[in-house]
Protein backbone atom coordinates (compact mmCIF):
# COMPACT_ATOMS: atom_id res chain seq x y z
CA UNK A 1 0.00 0.00 0.00
CA UNK A 2 1.32 3.32 -1.03
CA UNK A 3 1.48 6.49 1.51
CA UNK A 4 -2.12 8.18 -0.20
CA UNK A 5 -4.05 9.29 2.69
CA UNK A 6 -7.26 9.08 1.15
CA UNK A 7 -6.08 4.97 0.15
CA UNK A 8 -5.46 4.56 3.87
CA UNK A 9 -8.82 6.10 4.84
CA UNK A 10 -10.46 3.84 2.69
CA UNK A 11 -8.44 0.92 4.13
CA UNK A 12 -9.05 1.98 7.83
CA UNK A 13 -12.78 2.66 7.13
CA UNK A 14 -13.37 -1.15 5.94
CA UNK A 15 -11.17 -2.29 8.63
CA UNK A 16 -13.81 -0.71 11.18
CA UNK A 17 -16.98 -1.70 8.98
CA UNK A 18 -15.25 -5.51 9.12
CA UNK A 19 -14.65 -4.80 12.97
CA UNK A 20 -18.50 -4.12 13.13
CA UNK A 21 -19.86 -6.83 11.36
CA UNK A 22 -17.48 -8.87 13.13
CA UNK A 23 -18.87 -7.23 16.20
CA UNK A 24 -22.43 -8.21 15.77
CA UNK A 25 -22.10 -11.38 14.85
CA UNK A 26 -20.33 -12.03 18.17
CA UNK A 27 -22.95 -10.66 20.23
CA UNK A 28 -25.44 -12.73 18.48
CA UNK A 29 -23.40 -16.04 19.44
CA UNK A 30 -22.92 -14.76 23.18
CA UNK A 31 -26.88 -14.29 23.22
CA UNK A 32 -27.10 -18.72 21.15
CA UNK A 33 -24.54 -19.64 23.91
CA UNK A 34 -25.99 -17.53 27.12
CA UNK A 35 -29.36 -19.00 26.43
CA UNK A 36 -27.89 -22.67 25.81
CA UNK A 37 -26.43 -21.90 29.61
CA UNK A 38 -29.51 -20.64 31.17
CA UNK A 39 -31.54 -23.65 30.03
CA UNK A 40 -29.25 -25.65 31.65
CA UNK A 41 -28.97 -23.97 34.71
CA UNK A 42 -32.90 -23.50 34.59
CA UNK A 43 -33.18 -27.19 34.32
CA UNK A 44 -31.39 -27.79 37.80
CA UNK A 45 -32.67 -24.80 39.57
CA UNK A 46 -35.95 -23.44 37.94
CA UNK A 47 -36.51 -20.31 36.22
CA UNK A 48 -34.64 -17.42 36.47
CA UNK A 49 -35.52 -13.11 35.72
CA UNK A 50 -33.30 -10.98 34.45
CA UNK A 51 -31.77 -9.86 36.88
CA UNK A 52 -30.89 -13.47 38.30
CA UNK A 53 -29.16 -13.94 35.12
CA UNK A 54 -27.12 -10.93 35.20
CA UNK A 55 -26.15 -11.93 38.65
CA UNK A 56 -25.58 -15.26 37.34
CA UNK A 57 -23.55 -14.32 34.49
CA UNK A 58 -21.07 -12.27 36.44
CA UNK A 59 -20.87 -14.23 39.22
CA UNK A 60 -21.47 -17.79 38.83
CA UNK A 61 -18.97 -20.52 37.33
CA UNK A 62 -21.04 -22.17 34.96
CA UNK A 63 -21.13 -18.55 32.93
CA UNK A 64 -17.68 -17.93 33.09
CA UNK A 65 -16.24 -19.19 30.40
CA UNK A 66 -18.70 -16.45 28.57
CA UNK A 67 -16.83 -13.44 29.53
CA UNK A 68 -14.06 -14.12 27.32
CA UNK A 69 -16.57 -13.23 24.36
CA UNK A 70 -17.81 -10.80 26.68
CA UNK A 71 -14.39 -8.91 27.19
CA UNK A 72 -13.48 -9.42 23.46
CA UNK A 73 -17.03 -7.41 22.47
CA UNK A 74 -16.20 -4.76 24.82
CA UNK A 75 -12.13 -4.48 23.56
CA UNK A 76 -14.56 -3.98 20.25
CA UNK A 77 -16.74 -1.04 21.70
CA UNK A 78 -13.81 0.91 23.25
CA UNK A 79 -11.85 0.75 19.96
CA UNK A 80 -15.26 1.67 17.79
CA UNK A 81 -15.85 4.45 20.54
CA UNK A 82 -12.60 5.93 21.55
CA UNK A 83 -11.65 9.59 20.96
CA UNK A 84 -8.56 8.14 19.52
CA UNK A 85 -9.31 6.87 16.17
CA UNK A 86 -7.96 3.42 15.68
CA UNK A 87 -5.46 2.05 13.46
CA UNK A 88 -5.98 -0.75 10.64
CA UNK A 89 -2.86 -2.50 12.64
CA UNK A 90 -5.15 -2.42 16.37
CA UNK A 91 -7.73 -3.57 14.27
CA UNK A 92 -5.97 -6.22 13.09
CA UNK A 93 -4.28 -7.11 16.70
CA UNK A 94 -8.75 -7.15 18.02
CA UNK A 95 -9.15 -9.61 14.78
CA UNK A 96 -6.10 -12.04 15.66
CA UNK A 97 -7.01 -11.99 19.53
CA UNK A 98 -10.97 -13.18 17.90
CA UNK A 99 -9.27 -15.88 15.64
CA UNK A 100 -7.19 -16.98 17.98
CA UNK A 101 -9.90 -17.44 21.21
CA UNK A 102 -12.20 -19.59 18.06
CA UNK A 103 -9.34 -21.64 16.81
CA UNK A 104 -6.28 -21.86 19.67
CA UNK A 105 -8.07 -20.95 22.88
CA UNK A 106 -5.20 -20.62 25.57
CA UNK A 107 -8.04 -21.66 28.00
CA UNK A 108 -8.90 -24.52 28.36
CA UNK A 109 -12.21 -25.01 29.63
CA UNK A 110 -13.29 -22.30 26.92
CA UNK A 111 -12.14 -24.83 24.66
CA UNK A 112 -14.13 -27.42 25.63
CA UNK A 113 -17.32 -25.54 26.81
CA UNK A 114 -17.08 -24.09 23.68
CA UNK A 115 -16.81 -26.93 21.50
CA UNK A 116 -19.22 -28.93 24.13
CA UNK A 117 -21.80 -26.00 22.80
CA UNK A 118 -20.79 -26.74 18.97
CA UNK A 119 -21.62 -30.38 19.32
CA UNK A 120 -25.07 -29.90 20.87
CA UNK A 121 -26.63 -26.41 19.56
CA UNK A 122 -27.27 -26.18 15.80
CA UNK A 123 -27.63 -22.47 16.54
CA UNK A 124 -24.14 -22.18 17.71
CA UNK A 125 -22.94 -23.93 14.99
CA UNK A 126 -24.62 -21.37 12.79
CA UNK A 127 -23.48 -18.35 14.60
CA UNK A 128 -19.77 -19.77 14.65
CA UNK A 129 -19.50 -20.25 10.70
CA UNK A 130 -20.35 -16.99 10.74
CA UNK A 131 -17.38 -15.69 12.73
CA UNK A 132 -15.04 -17.86 11.04
CA UNK A 133 -16.19 -16.54 7.36
CA UNK A 134 -15.83 -13.00 8.52
CA UNK A 135 -12.26 -14.25 10.18
CA UNK A 136 -10.94 -15.94 6.94
CA UNK A 137 -12.29 -12.63 5.04
CA UNK A 138 -10.33 -10.82 7.26
CA UNK A 139 -6.76 -12.95 6.23
CA UNK A 140 -7.98 -12.98 2.63
CA UNK A 141 -7.84 -9.05 2.43
CA UNK A 142 -4.72 -9.19 4.67
CA UNK A 143 -2.73 -11.26 2.18
CA UNK A 144 -4.03 -9.38 -1.06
Amino acid sequence: MDDNPSEHGNVLAAALSHLRELRRSLLHLHKTLLDMERADFERLSGRLTSGELLQLVINHAQFAWLRQISALVVQMDEMLSAEEPATKSDVDNLLDQARLLFTSPADETFREKYQAALQREPAAVMAHAEIAKLLRRNDNARDS
